[in-house]
């Protein structure tokens, strides 16, 4: 089954180029919910002096005003990554007014969705052309699920690896950049498979605030007056209360993930297909839009999903647009929970083995994914959010039920010959350190951060509010405590500045009324793109 793996393997390291692997560029995006001093979602306006939301490439907003979102630049190698994350904090964390940022996934004491902000990136087309996505994100599906919290994992291999593999692999015909996404969708292919993984190791929202259900009834069991729980469950934020693929399938629309060509496809016919019951919710209503379209999506990242294929998309340029014309430039996987014991939300340990999965499921053999495996995978998924630390839980492999213990120690035992690789090229054991640590917690549940967590809930009496709150205050005092130098003090500055001033010549350059910018928008065919002001 894992013949393909080591072949590879073995071709790479025979020929002395395993350094090539080492190469691969990390980027994060962390979410992160800013709250009041008790611990509510704030009501303040993105603070100035981080700058644009709209413009700034590494502090911005995602769904709320209060959803703040870092971005880190693509970079060479975990330490890296973590670095430039760890700097943006302490820059932000200096700049918050009576405010502190809630490190967990699920969200804190919610007072309704009226004391949820939809992010504002002012007055220019662009910017109102997000908000009103945003409007119609709450329409649609309500704005409790926008506010919950992840990390984004993005990866890329560089071309210098491509050049290399597209010989060993036998496709020396084949242009690079065709070959580079058609090897990414495989990647993706089996982060899908074997995705379940990520939630049972990484999963970190076993239980969330009884305020985040608003009295609608639920099938989770009562930890304490205010928290509602599982008690096998890994990431109820990936399960039926959060991220879920269920109304995928009540409106008939499922990405594929064969080709590059199949899934822009999919996206694309999501976006220009009406919906009768997105119709039923008005797209301009009294003067105001309340959604950008009445289409199944009304852009491409309305669509939901564990990981996605990525392009840069230039200013106003589509996303699938963007993927047609140069391919795929690296993988985003979105199915990280907020790391509730770290005070950047994610550890390096973590990514060590993110990027020792990723080469794995690269490496791996990956079939075209039919009917049966996508019932599968999604039945995985949501059972081990739920239930993935019951001792008794199978999964479906290969239409045939084995114990998720099983499953787990095949994959990790087959991912021992990448991180050796990684390690001797880093001259490390951080790589092999990472995936013992996985392997314990595969064999041991009690290892997770989710059991961890209710563990501790339980030690210390506390509900989920009362532990997440904990945590987000202690990380708050290390943050504030670590020094910045000035050097990035100024960097930071800079680029807020500079945001602040792009946002002020694109509202400037505006020559055309929103109606006809979004008309022109979605007129876009790839001949022929959207002018930039």
């Amino acid at each position: 089954m894992y013949e393909r793996l080591h072949k590879l393997l073995s071709r790479i390291v025979k020929d002395e180029q395993h350094y090539l692997l080492f190469d691969g560029q990390i980027g994060l995006e962390k979410e992160s919910l800013r709250v009041d001093t008790n611990g509510k979602i704030s009501q303040q306006p993105h603070p100035v002096e981080l700058g644009s939301a709209l413009t700034n490439t590494c502090i911005t907003t995602d769904y709320s005003e209060a959803l703040l979102e870092f971005i880190t630049p693509p970079v060479d190698g975990v330490v890296s990554a973590m670095e430039y994350l760890s700097k943006t904090h302490q820059f932000v964390y200096r700049k918050l007014n009576n405010e502190y940022l809630w490190n967990a996934s699920m969200p804190c004491v919610v007072a309704g969705e009226a004391s949820i902000p939809i992010a504002q990136y002012g007055p220019s087309n662009l910017g109102v052309m997000k908000t009103v996505y945003r409007r119609g994100l709450g329409y649609r599906y309500g704005k409790m699920m926008q506010v919950i919290a992840g990390v984004h994992f993005n990866y890329s291999f560089k071309d210098i690896f491509w050049a290399y593999y597209k010989i060993i692999v036998n496709q020396k015909n084949t242009e690079l950049q065709d070959f580079k996404s058609d090897q990414y969708l495989s990647l993706i292919r089996n982060l899908q498979r074997y995705g379940w993984l990520i939630y049972y190791l990484f999963g970190c929202s076993p239980a969330i605030c009884k305020s985040f259900l608003q009295g609608h009834p639920s099938k989770l069991d009562k930890f304490d007056d205010t928290t509602y729980y599982l008690p096998y469950a890994t990431t109820l934020r990936m399960g039926d209360i959060g991220y879920t693929n269920k109304r995928e399938s009540e409106i008939g629309i499922k990405a594929c993930y064969d080709s590059l060509e199949a899934y822009v496809n999919c996206l694309t016919y999501a976006i220009e297909t009406p919906c009768p019951e997105f119709q039923n919710i008005g797209i301009k209503v009294a003067g105001e839009y309340r959604q950008l379209n009445a289409n199944f999506l009304q852009v491409e990242n309305e669509y939901y999903s564990s990981v996605r294929p990525k392009q840069i998309a230039g200013i106003n340029e589509k996303p699938t647009h963007a993927l047609s014309r140069r391919g795929v430039r690296y993988v985003e996987l979105r199915s990280l929970d907020l790391n509730m014991y770290d005070p950047l939300g994610v550890s390096d340990s973590q990514l060590y083995f993110l990027e020792a999965f990723m080469i794995f499921c690269l490496l791996q053999e990956s079939p075209l994914i039919n009917e049966d495996e996508r019932t599968a995978i999604d039945h995985n998924g949501l059972k081990v959010a739920h239930d993935g630390r019951n001792p008794g839980l199978k999964l479906v492999k290969e239409n045939t039920e084995v114990p998720i213990k099983l499953w787990g120690r095949e994959i990790l035992h087959q991912m021992q010959a990448i991180c050796e690789v990684l390690d001797a090229q880093n001259q490390s054991n951080d790589y092999s350190s990472a995936l013992r640590k996985q392997i314990a917690a595969m064999e041991d549940p009690s290892l997770t951060p989710s059991a961890r967590m209710l563990d501790e809930m339980r030690d210390q009496c506390e509900g989920f509010f009362e532990i997440a709150q904990r945590y987000s205050k202690l990380h708050q005092n290390l943050l504030l405590n670590n020094v910045l130098e000035n050097d990035d003090i100024e960097m930071f500055e800079k680029v807020v500045n500079q945001s602040i001033d792009k946002q002020r010549q694109i509202e400037a350059s505006d020559t055309l009324t929103f109606d006809q910018f979004l008309h022109d928008y979605f007129s876009q065919t790839l001949n022929k793109q959207l002018e930039t002001a």
